[in-house]
């Protein structure tokens, strides 16, 4: 699992209308063309088909993208694209066991997808539909003869728990407002920004990146379930990368994320922004190189809400509870403490925005045709339950609305807003003055203040060390006698789950967002992490991985020595 900063942001879809199914419009132009195939062959597969398909969605991702990037006062990029794809999902036997069941951890993609015309053609759709269903169902067949087998044979255990829950059907049409993006302002705008960059010793590559996107989703399936829902969102993000003396990679990152372009900030803001990486970078560049160290630090939100995402977030995913290749941390731990009895954790993907940001996490119906919906995971230290999706977790058998994937993938579990929500909190110079006495107790010279945060990156699976990796960007020393906090440079934090989470000790009044991308087997889903800052009596820090490769040889030019 690989978590890292989104890449698009977050869109507020306002929720327009949601019909009921006696008041669904007759003929849903892309509905209607998806349910009238999939009705018809529905019929025939689950009479005639051995083994019986006992379930068949149809699902149309449609996107319209496009980006801008400008560096060193020109545009580099400027595209805009769309796509539609479509997908078969089928299953064949029972819930209880069917073709999706675990054999050996094997997590395979099942599904059949296609690239579909833009228009609303119904011939066109129909026949690229039964084509996706024809090798759903051949597919399905043999898959479920493979895992009956293993199970026969022992192979394989059988589960706990079905493969597959029964849910009531859902319809609902969410209007998903039109994008309106000028590209030849914003083009000017951009271009403008980045000559900031061309002064800047320390940048060897800048960019400022305007991304946006609409996304609508269409899913039918034979329960019943009528769907079109999605949202529209944008972000800006200004990058600014450099080199150490030494060789080390350096990186200065700033993101803003809005409902549409429109709404992201005015130009005296970004540039602001742009100036401080670029001031960042610089003062990296010259930063000593952070030394291996175990010992008390402050997690600011953001990177305390990367290092929940990692170490708690995937660990909770109901799929991993019935999969005996997975290290189950928490299977066996409902009712019991798992975290701070000041501590509780949230999944609220019906949440638009919070702590003054838009949020990335959120959405409507989840990609099973779930509805969204508010799970207190872990309430005052104790862990209630799991993030659910259609494959039951032993103990659950039903979905709570977070089966997720990108299209082309199978959903599984997977997290969406993660609030960090404290019972207990004090003032952020109060926690300062508390690492600074946990040092002093510990008697170490000094301790860390985590500030930027880029991602983590996490091992859950048996066969591998159960640790997680949260990859900081801005790092410092909080000395004990008073010496000015020392910004350092080239750390990793490194460590196991259950370990760090009896490390936390107090957190602050004030939750800081942080919106990303989170990478895993269902493919890259948008998420996002809302905590406090949080102090820990030990974390462990190790030195960045270094290429090595020398800084550049030759002066940059600059635009008084350039050839017309």
């Amino acid at each position: 699992m690989f978590l890292r900063v989104v890449r698009f942001a977050l869109a507020i879809c306002p929720l327009l209308s949601v019909l009921s199914a006696q008041s669904l419009p007759a003929a849903p132009s892309l509905i209607g063309i998806l349910n009238a195939e999939l009705e018809r062959n529905f019929a025939l597969m689950s009479k005639q088909s051995e083994p019986p398909v006992y379930y068949i969605a149809y699902s149309v991702t449609a996107e319209e993208s496009g980006t801008i990037a400008a560096s060193f006062g020109s545009i580099v990029t400027a595209t805009r694209a769309r796509q539609r794809i479509g997908e078969c999902s089928l299953r064949v036997g029972t819930p209880e066991f069917d073709n999706f069941h675990v054999v050996d951890g094997e997590r395979q993609s099942y599904t059949s997808a296609s690239s579909l015309p833009e228009e609303d053609d119904a011939a066109t759709i129909r026949l690229a539909f039964w084509r996706l269903t024809d090798a759903s169902q051949r597919t399905a067949v043999q898959r479920f003869q493979q895992v009956q087998s293993a199970v026969k044979n022992k192979q394989a255990p059988a589960r706990a728990s079905a493969d597959f829950s029964v849910e009531p059907p859902r319809t609902a049409v969410l209007a998903v407002p039109a994008l309106k993006v000028n590209a030849e302002e914003w083009k000017t705008r951009l271009r403008k920004l980045s000559l900031l960059s061309r002064d800047a010793p320390a940048a060897i590559t800048t960019s400022l990146t305007l991304s946006w996107r609409r996304e609508t989703k269409t899913l039918v399936n034979s329960e019943g379930t009528r769907l079109q829902h999605g949202r529209t969102f944008a972000m800006l993000s200004i990058v600014a990368r450099g080199k150490a003396a030494d060789g080390e990679d350096l990186i200065a990152l700033e993101s803003f994320n809005a409902e549409d372009p429109s709404r992201l900030p005015k130009d005296d803001v970004l540039r602001a922004a742009f100036q401080k990486a670029l001031t960042s970078l610089d003062k990296l560049r010259n930063a000593p190189q952070a030394d291996p160290f175990v010992g008390p630090a402050i997690l600011s939100g953001r990177a305390a809400g990367v290092f929940f995402h990692e170490i708690f977030g995937h660990r909770i995913e109901g799929h991993r509870q019935s999969d005996l290749q997975e290290g189950q941390t928490f299977s066996n731990s409902v009712g019991k403490s798992v975290l701070p009895d000041f501590l509780s954790v949230i999944f609220d993907p019906t949440l638009h925005n919070t702590a003054g940001a838009d949020l990335n996490g959120w959405y409507s119906f989840d990609d099973e045709g779930v509805p969204a919906r508010r799970v207190t995971v872990v309430e005052n230290g104790i862990l209630k339950t799991f993030l659910l999706s259609r494959a039951p977790a032993p103990g659950f058998d039903k979905s709570n609305g977070h089966g997720r994937k990108q299209p082309g993938l199978e959903a599984l579990s997977r997290q969406s807003n993660l609030l960090v929500i404290p019972s207990k909190t004090v003032k952020e110079t109060e926690l300062r003055r508390m690492l600074i006495d946990e040092v002093k107790r510990q008697s170490k010279a000094y301790g860390l203040y985590f500030d930027v945060v880029t991602g983590g990156y996490t091992q859950t699976r048996r066969d591998s060390l159960q640790s997680f990796t949260v990859i900081p960007l801005v790092v410092y020393r909080v000395y004990a006698d008073g010496r000015p906090d020392e910004l350092v440079r080239g750390a990793d934090i490194v460590g196991t789950p259950l370990a760090s989470f009896a490390r936390i000790i107090a957190v602050s009044d004030h939750p800081e967002v942080f919106n990303g991308y989170c990478g895993a087997e269902s493919g890259q889903v948008p998420v996002s992490a809302v905590a406090p800052a949080l102090l820990v009596t030990e974390i462990e820090i190790q030195r960045k991985h270094n290429t090595g490769d020398r800084p550049p040889l030759l002066p940059r030019p600059t635009q008084g020595n350039v050839m017309p």
